[in-house]
Formats: C-alpha cells, structure tokens, sequence
C-alpha cells in the first residue's frame, strides 16, 4: 500500500512540473512581481533586464544554457566562428558567445521588447559590433542565405495545448503550443549550418520528451544527448539537456 502511494505521489509530481498551466502561472509572476528589477547580476556580469522579457534570475535554463556551452565568467570553451541563438530573451548568451570569441552573432527572438532587451546589453559589454539583434519567427526573419556555425536553442520546452493562445508575448518564452516551434526547429536548424556546423536545442524534462523524439523522427532528424543536469524544483528532479540534432541515419 505505501509503495503504491509512493508512486501515485511521484507521477502527481511529474504532472504537475510539466503541466503548462503551471508554467503560465509562473510567467505571470516573473512578468509582473513587484521586485522585478530593470537590471541584474550573473556570472559576474551585470545584465539589462527590460519589462516583457524573460527574466534569467527567476528561472535556471539560461545558468545553464552558458554551463552546456562552457560559456562562464571563466569561459572554459573559448570559441570562434559564427552563432546564431534563437529565442536570445536579454541576450545573455548571444553576448556570452561574443565575449567568448564568436566574430558573428545573430540574436533573434519572436518579441520585440526582448530584442531590443539584447541590443542594449551587446552595447553594455562592448560587443555591439559583433552581435546584431533581430525580430524572427524561428528562421523566417533572418538570411535565408546566411549559414552559422552554431545554432543554439534554449527552448520553451513545456508542451501547451495545439490551440492555445499565448496571453502575452512572454508567456511564449515558457510554453510552445502543440510544438510547432519545436518542429520547426527540428526541420529547419540544419538548413542555417555551415558544412562543419553544429545545431543544439536544450530542452528539459519538463518537457515531453518522447513527443520531441517522435518528432524528430518525422522531420527525418536523430538527437544525440551531449550533456545533462539535474536541478531540484520542489519535489521532483528535473533533469536538463543539451541535444544535438542531426540528420537521421537512413
């Protein structure tokens, strides 16, 4: 009787982590506490943080987002080349890229308050001229023409309805409906490489995981696990994870 109690409270637990009214819950908070600040302190540097934008304090993704890439104050993975980051928020880690090493940076989100949130901070670490901030909708808003190095993707990985409607531009930034963004990103990611390139989504356990594999598989694509990290959030471990996404092997 108790280990079926243990495993009925465990699978509530796993619910409720991926539930998304949860996760719009939780945006509204971040969006609109009180405390909400216009800038913040991580990885020992000081961001812009303007309203409308997901905020990087409130949750860990972008913490480690910059630890998969070995992107720290410290800059463990120096790198070079080009990079494009979808859905960049503030911009954290086009600018990190930058800092690091990369010579061309495109920073794209589908908000425009978030785009104009990483042009300010690419001016505030000198790197303006490397990193250009950009309004797309995943791939439709850039070069069609421009290949990167590096696409990287820290998504909203938790799975809403197929008919939902986003409340709020920065609800998009926790929840993608029926994963078309995710699809379109499978499908298309490839595309935007140099021959030598490398597309990377992190995604999370919060997430459904199997759906993402399933997807995938449709879109002709295999995912490779480069990295993971497990991070408490009340009772349940989530475990987050970089992904390489490759062609499928025929």
């Amino acid at each position: 009787m108790q280990q079926k109690q243990i495993v009925a409270e465990s699978v509530n637990a796993e619910f409720e982590v991926r539930d998304y009214e949860r996760s719009l819950a939780r945006s509204a908070v971040s969006r609109t506490r009180a405390d909400r600040p216009h800038t913040f302190e991580l990885r020992g540097r000081t961001w812009d943080l303007l309203d409308e934008v997901f905020a990087p304090i409130y949750s860990p993704s972008t913490r480690i987002g910059l630890d998969f890439l070995g992107w720290t104050e410290e800059v463990l993975a120096p790198r070079s080349g080009s990079l494009l980051e979808i859905g960049c928020g503030t911009g954290m880690i086009a600018v990190t890229g930058a800092l690091a090493g990369c010579d061309r940076v495109v920073a794209s989100d589908i908000n425009p308050r978030a785009v104009e949130n990483a042009r300010l901070n690419a001016v505030r670490h000198g790197v303006a001229d490397r990193v250009e901030a950009v309004y797309s909708d995943m791939f439709e808003g850039l070069d069609p023409a421009e290949r990167f190095d590096l696409v990287f993707w820290s998504s909203n990985y938790v799975l809403a309805p197929a008919g939902h409607t986003y409340g709020s531009a920065h609800d998009a930034a926790y929840v993608d409906p029926g994963y078309a963004a995710h699809r379109r990103f499978l499908a298309g990611a490839g595309e935007r490489l140099t021959p030598d390139g490398s597309a990377l989504l992190h995604f999370s356990s919060r997430g459904d995981l199997d759906e993402l594999y399933s997807m995938a598989a449709q879109e002709g694509r295999e995912l490779r696990t480069l990295r993971s990290q497990f991070v408490p959030e009340g009772e349940m471990m989530v475990e987050h994870l970089l992904l390489e996404i490759l062609p499928a092997v025929l």
